[in-house]
């Protein structure tokens, strides 16, 4: 599956069109050309990363990648930014999140597959939760969901977040919207209302050079629809555990 495209002679230029989605969100995020402290869930080749460094000099970065030996490459084969700008942390994307400081960024971008789905440790309320507690005030989530209509999995992903955030965001290409092959779905959960309402941001995400449709308020919740959230698997009980209504133990 491809994961990352970088132009090495300029990192504004994103390809993904699902980059270049959330770059838009990213961009209204603080004023213009000022500073993010923001962590990336899936690193892969960092092409968000060198954005977001390029855009907004001074910018603090965190980039998770599950591989280790993808790090070590993309610091040796691409220009990237060098720590404090850019700290790149081998590890799983749940693990290394719950390690970080409350209040510690201004912006979290998950970005993280197994093929092509996502692995569900990283998609349930409880991990959203962990999410919102590492966002500063008015921070803002990036998920990048890939699905097939008639979308199950990116309606149940913001049916997770509703339970979260108290603003959300689902974008998308309207073909995918109408039910039409296989795509990307960004979806966007912040307590900043001005953020996902602005007039600007909609019409940025209608003129990019894939034009997308962004869905909120009444439209997003008509997205969700009847989906529920997705949670974390409860414990399974001990084999020692005593179900207190049970008969008692045949004595032979």
């Amino acid at each position: 599956m491809p994961s990352s495209h970088l132009d090495l002679d300029d990192p504004l230029r994103l390809s993904f069109e699902y980059m270049q989605q959330m770059a838009v969100l990213i961009g209204h995020a603080a004023p213009p050309g000022s500073p993010l402290a923001v962590v990336h869930l899936g690193a892969a080749g960092c092409a968000l990363a060198r954005h977001v460094h390029a855009s907004r000099p001074g910018s603090r970065q965190i980039a998770v990648e599950l591989d280790t030996a993808l790090p070590e490459l993309v610091r040796a084969w691409f220009d990237l930014p060098r720590a404090p700008a850019l700290r790149i942390r081998p590890g799983d994307a749940r693990e290394q999140l719950s390690a970080m400081a409350d209040s510690s960024a201004d912006v979290v971008v998950r970005d993280v597959f197994a093929g092509d789905r996502t692995p569900e440790h990283v998609t349930t309320v409880e991990f959203a939760r962990e999410v919102a507690r590492v966002l500063r005030p008015g921070g803002l989530y990036l998920a990048n969901c890939a699905d097939r209509p008639p979308l199950a999995l990116a309606r149940s992903e913001a049916a997770t977040l509703q339970q979260v955030f108290g603003h959300l965001a689902a974008i998308a290409e309207p073909g995918l919207l109408r039910g039409r092959g296989y795509g990307n779905v960004v979806l966007a959960g912040t307590d900043d209302a001005a953020l996902l309402a602005s007039a600007q941001v909609d019409r940025e995400i209608r003129s990019l050079p894939a034009p997308a449709r962004i869905l909120h308020a009444d439209d997003v919740r008509a997205f969700v629809g009847s989906a529920r959230p997705i949670l974390d698997p409860r414990p399974v009980a001990s084999a020692t555990s005593v179900d207190a209504d049970a008969p008692p133990p045949r004595l032979p």
